[in-house]
């Protein structure tokens, strides 16, 4: 009797342990797919990154961008690169169609190569490819980005 009452509370315990993971998925909600990507490039392609701040997560979080090195936070990565676009006209960023999106219950992570055309505001053309990987977390419903890193290949 004892061995079968330790079964079968094994098995609801199982169960249970089965169906808060199932819960944990669904909970996430789908993750973010490649038009959701393209609209965070649109973002940046505004030039104007206050817009940008809806989509990453706020606090201490690492993010390598190509100069410099890295931001600790979201309001350093802002404020870096609202300096940044003080000496461009024009800037936009393309996805290729290499991108690659991951998920597994509230984390969702993603890879694309880049392109980049931009006009300065002296009138110089620049052009590059780059690296980038983003890692999102669900929170409070919203897909944030919890860390970016974008990087040129050194040729």
């Amino acid at each position: 009797m004892i061995r079968r009452t330790l079964a079968l509370s094994l098995c609801i315990f199982v169960l249970t342990l089965a169906a808060f993971s199932a819960d944990a998925k669904k909970s996430a909600g789908p993750a973010p797919d490649k038009a959701y990507l393209q609209r965070l490039l649109d973002g940046w392609n505004s030039m104007d990154p206050s817009v940008m701040t809806q989509y990453y997560a706020q606090g201490d979080r690492l993010f390598f961008d190509i100069a410099p090195l890295k931001y600790n936070n979201w309001t350093e990565y802002q404020n870096g690169v609202t300096a940044l676009f003080k000496n461009y006209k024009s800037f936009k960023l393309s996805m290729t169609d290499d991108v690659q999106i991951h998920h597994e219950g509230d984390m969702a992570w993603a890879g694309a190569v880049l392109k980049e055309e931009a006009t300065t505001s002296t009138g110089k053309q620049e052009m590059a490819t780059m690296r980038w990987t983003v890692i999102f977390q669900k929170m409070d419903g919203k897909w944030l980005i919890v860390h970016e890193h974008t990087s040129e290949a050194i040729q």
